[in-house]
């Protein structure tokens, strides 16, 4: 054991430092406040029906009522307990608080890849702080995108254990990716890995061309073999994710479309538009070595320095009032010191000044053939990430690249890049340190990288204006919108536009000269190692410090103490108000409320409170994104709030102060009897068929159901025919019902065909879909129990392969553990 201790000192005191680094950073954590965060914020509603659930019974249901009328709880909150990743990521979770178990993920993950890349362990810790420190990362874990950060910490863990399965070591290498490929999709963040499988293919590419080159295909496939294994193996421990989000995935407004609607949606995946929406600027690369170098983030602030500020006190306005009429402006979207292209942005894509030099000295420096992949992999990805700003390529892969057109805010790819910088800085310093070069060729290549890096700091610092125009495309707009705001006077607006450009230009030069700064520092600790004036270990211990200074500084722009709270800040985020009170007295079953007090269908916070027809989530259900559309944009369509059983819609007076309820006596119930169907041949005629009816009557049914209704039995109802909602849970409905024939009934439940069973009396009845969105069957005569119950095969039979698969990633870690102890 002390010779465990001993071999493993350096590791467990680098650990130490890492969890040390984390509590400083996020002290406020440990002192019991939160990070407010605004998705999670939106997830706890979202989540609010689940939850309550989960408390009373001991497990989450997998449906939720509490959004869009109703839909599955795969992407919002479901437990995978047959998953062996699940109870990894809930250890970290447990035992560290948010966000510094992802942190500290980050951090580990990247430290196992640098050392597998046989980097010094201070070396390998330096890696690891600019990986996981890149800005990036803390701007996602402000706004609250967990998954997402969670699923770019198992990056790291994914390349080490593919390199080294090429590199020879098979059993041990594809045991590292088996988990960390099961780790990753546990993350449930498929744009992300589906980034770095794109990057990994392009690794594939380089290694088969070696392979070739050098006749060894034979051991090349040989990998690929293990490899594919591995994959196998971490995706079977997630079958049950996967296969309900791929089944998911095909009915949200990820899918097909149903209907055909002017201008926007696709046939299959998402509209262009809005999948190009957050493109990287070309320019904006420049953020990679200058964190400001755009004006930074959209929300930041300018004080009474500023040149803006200047202007309005030059015009007469008191200097008491400035910082008010600045951020008058500010809310108005009239002055931003962000000037690129993008809607808004939390912050930059700044991957250290330091690390970007060493990245450029890398490609005159590094012999390793990784060094082609990882010069071929940033360029595919910070093309990609330009979107609509490089067309040609992004819809090369928008139209041709399987599920590439399902993902939106395409410069998100940027976080693989984010990794690619510091994976080629360590491969620098580790092969400047190795002793294998010459003092002078290592000087002229140092040289020729501060001659780069250095020059554009310098022309950024002295002739900023020389590429960089300060303004948005939206100039003209600006202008106008400030000549209103001025009371006509177009001179004043020019002024102000004039003095933000000035601003901007400003806080570029202020960034540029201290990122001159750090890459002076680093030029200096390089030269210092070449000149034999410093020996490595203090060469990588120095180079991780101001990498950790420079990264640090940085981040806590964005994400710092001020965006802690106390507990009873968050509580109070969701206080019911009167109307919701008012609501919730009402002890009927599953009935819906539509809040247009908020942004109905873009804010799920009426969600906490209701089960309602609006919410928030990036990929709701295909159909009711539709009948949004046709149905809620403009004039609100009355008989499909009937239909939907919306008893309540909650309204604003004038003024937006006082909320009011109208109670709707004409929604239609939990399920009715309808006395005619309407075939329809298609969905274009099924959507326009609830354009204008009486759902109470009549259902709209498409004609592909006619097989599953027999109107010679089913008639008209008799008024004493009753149907009633006895027992509510989200994924399982009991009525009770009487009737004296067969009838139709409708029910007010959103028709989704992967899960849904139906019983009368225990026994399974097929349903059909009706009104475009719900459900409908023919129901026997006479006094039944009828039960609608969420029963899905992708969902059950994916637990018991993730059982199994979960036994062999434990059986293959073990293997791989013992034989790796074997070798010498």
């Amino acid at each position: 054991m002390n010779n465990w201790f001993k071999r493993n000192g350096v590791h467990l005191a680098i650990i130490g430092l890492f969890l040390a680094m984390c509590f400083v950073y996020f002290s406020p954590a440990l002192q019991g406040k939160k990070l407010y965060q605004g998705d999670v914020l939106q997830a706890k509603a979202m989540q609010k029906e689940i939850m309550d659930f989960k408390a009373k019974d001991g497990t989450g249901p997998l449906w939720t009522n509490s959004m869009f009328g109703g839909m599955p709880a795969y992407q919002i909150w479901t437990q995978y307990h047959m998953n062996l990743s699940s109870y990894v990521i809930q250890f970290f979770s447990d035992v560290f608080p948010n966000p510094i178990h992802i942190v500290l993920l980050l951090l580990l993950g990247a430290y196992m890849l640098f050392s597998l890349l046989k980097a010094k362990p201070w070396l390998a810790a330096a890696g690891a702080v600019a990986f996981a420190f890149s800005t990036y990362n803390f701007t996602i874990l402000e706004a609250g995108h967990l998954n997402k950060a969670l699923a770019i910490a198992f990056f790291a863990p994914i390349i080490a254990g593919v390199i080294i399965t090429f590199r020879g070591r098979h059993l041990f290498g594809a045991a590292i990716t088996a988990l960390s490929v099961a780790l990753e999709i546990r993350a449930n963040h498929i744009q992300m890995t589906y980034y770095l499988l794109l990057v990994l293919l392009v690794l594939a590419g380089i290694e088969l061309y070696h392979a070739i080159k050098l006749k060894t295909t034979v051991t090349f496939f040989k990998s690929v073999g293990y490899l594919a294994i591995a994959v196998i193996i971490g995706a079977a421990v997630n079958a049950g994710t996967l296969w309900t989000t791929y089944e998911y995935g095909q009915q949200s407004i990820r899918g097909k479309s149903n209907i055909k609607t002017e201008g926007a949606i696709p046939s299959d995946g998402l509209d262009r538009e809005y999948a190009y929406r957050w493109s990287q600027g070309v320019g904006e690369c420049l953020t990679f070595l200058v964190p400001n170098a755009y004006g930074g983030e959209s929300g930041k602030k300018l004080d009474k320095d500023s040149e803006v500020a200047k202007t309005l006190i030059n015009k007469g306005i008191p200097e008491a009032q400035v910082d008010g009429a600045l951020q008058q402006l500010q809310g108005m979207g009239l002055i931003s010191t962000y000037w690129g292209e993008k809607p808004f942005t939390s912050g930059p894509y700044y991957f250290g000044a330091i690390i970007t030099f060493l990245f450029i000295l890398g490609l005159f420096v590094v012999h390793d053939r990784l060094k082609w992949w990882i010069l071929g992999a940033t360029l595919l990805t910070m093309f990609l990430s330009f979107g609509k700003n490089l067309p040609f390529l992004s819809d090369l892969f928008f139209n041709y690249f399987p599920l590439y057109n399902k993902f939106r805010a395409v410069e998100s790819i940027l976080a693989v890049t984010e990794l690619l910088f510091p994976i080629l800085a360590v491969l620098t310093i580790k092969e400047i340190t190795s002793g294998e070069h010459d003092t002078k060729p290592l000087l002229k290549k140092l040289q020729y990288s501060i001659y780069v890096t250095g020059g554009i700091l310098f022309i950024l610092i002295a002739v900023p204006g020389l590429f960089l125009s300060f303004k948005s495309s939206n100039q003209e707009a600006v202008i106008k919108g400030l000549t209103q705001v001025t009371g006509g006077d177009q001179g004043f607006a020019n002024s102000i536009v004039n003095s933000l450009v000035e601003d901007r230009t400003s806080i570029l030069r202020t960034d540029a000269l201290r990122s001159l700064a750090f890459v002076i520092i680093a030029a200096t600790i390089m030269w210092a190692f070449i000149k034999k004036k410093i020996n490595a270990q203090l060469t990588f211990i120095l180079i991780a410090a101001v990498t950790l200074i420079d990264l640090w500084s940085v981040d806590k722009r964005y994400l710092n103490n001020g965006k802690f709270v106390d507990q009873s800040t968050l509580d109070q985020t969701f206080q019911a108000r009167q109307v919701d009170e008012l609501i919730n007295r009402d002890q009927s079953l599953n009935y819906r409320v539509l809040d247009l007090t908020i942004n109905t269908f873009s804010d799920a916070s009426a969600s906490y409170f209701h089960k309602t027809i609006g919410g928030y989530h990036a990929a709701k259900l295909k159909r009711f994104q539709e009948v949004i559309e046709r149905q809620f944009n403009g004039a609100i369509n009355e008989d499909v709030l009937d239909m939907l059983n919306t008893k309540y819609v909650i309204t604003a007076d004038e003024k937006g102060q006082s909320q009011r309820i109208q109670n709707r006596s004409t929604a239609c119930g939990n399920a009715w009897f309808i006395s005619n169907i309407l075939y329809v041949k298609n969905a274009e005629e099924e959507m326009k068929g609830i354009n204008s009816f009486d759902p109470r009557k009549e259902a709209i049914v498409d004609e592909s159901f006619k097989s599953l209704i027999d109107l010679k039995k089913a008639g008209v109802p008799d008024p004493t025919a009753t149907i009633k909602l006895v027992d509510y849970h989200p994924d399982h409905l009991k009525y009770e019902y009487s009737c004296g024939r067969d009838l139709i009934a409708v029910f007010a439940e959103i028709w989704y065909n992967k899960g849904w069973n139906a019983y009368v009396d225990g026994e399974k009845i097929p349903h059909f879909r009706a009104n475009y969105i719900l459900r409908a069957a023919q129901l026997p005569g006479g006094n039944h129990k009828l039960e609608f119950k969420f029963e899905p095969v992708s969902y059950y039979a994916g637990e018991k392969i993730s059982l199994i698969a979960s036994i062999l990633l434990v059986g293959g870690l073990g293997f791989a553990g013992y034989r790796e102890r074997k070798r010498p």
